[in-house]
């Protein structure tokens, strides 16, 4: 089995771990393969791919796309650091307004598989970061939505200190003030 499956503290995120086959030459792996995702319940249809690259500091999020358009994520760091965040904002879950976090780097090749109803974010660790992450949606910018990444209902603790976000990031409202269509 080419994948280890780590269900996190908010049992429907999963950090998952790729089989590495290294040799002189290099590494082999295989980023995703549907049969043993599905075999292990995720069984989201990703259909968009994304790539983005930033600087140490960078903050991007916290992201989530509303219903219809809702997005299933699983996110990997192909080169450099990053700490990697998850919120439930699914309104009557246990683990409402709750966050779980990891590292993903180049060296671990770890992923986390984060799915609908939960809000995303990432901060970078190293110099510069490349995140590729498969989306379950096209993105739509009409079901956009967004929480502010240092609201302190959630109190998420950020390894970075003063990070550098998007003017439209900084200007992101509190989960209470957020609407989103998500019940658990």
């Amino acid at each position: 089995m080419p994948f280890t499956f780590k269900k996190l503290e908010i049992p429907e995120i999963v950090l998952v771990e790729p089989r590495v086959f290294k040799d002189e030459r290099g590494f082999f792996l295989e980023n995703y393969k549907y049969s043993e995702f599905s075999d292990f319940g995720i069984k989201d249809n990703f259909t968009q791919d994304n790539h983005s690259k930033s600087v140490k500091g960078v903050l991007r999020g916290l992201h989530f796309q509303k219903l219809p358009k809702a997005q299933a994520k699983l996110v990997r760091c192909i080169s450099g650091e990053i700490f990697d965040v998850a919120v439930d904002i699914r309104k009557g879950s246990p683990t409402f307004g709750k966050w779980v976090g990891e590292t993903l780097s180049e060296e671990n090749k770890k992923m986390l598989y984060i799915p609908i109803g939960f809000a995303h974010a990432f901060c970078v660790l190293s110099d510069k970061a490349e995140i590729n992450y498969k989306s379950s949606d096209e993105y739509s910018p009409e079901s956009e939505g967004a929480i502010a990444w240092n609201d302190p209902t959630i109190n998420i603790t950020w390894p970075i200190k003063n990070p550098i976000v998007s003017e439209k990031d900084a200007k992101n409202n509190s989960l209470d003030e957020v609407e989103n269509n998500f019940v658990y």
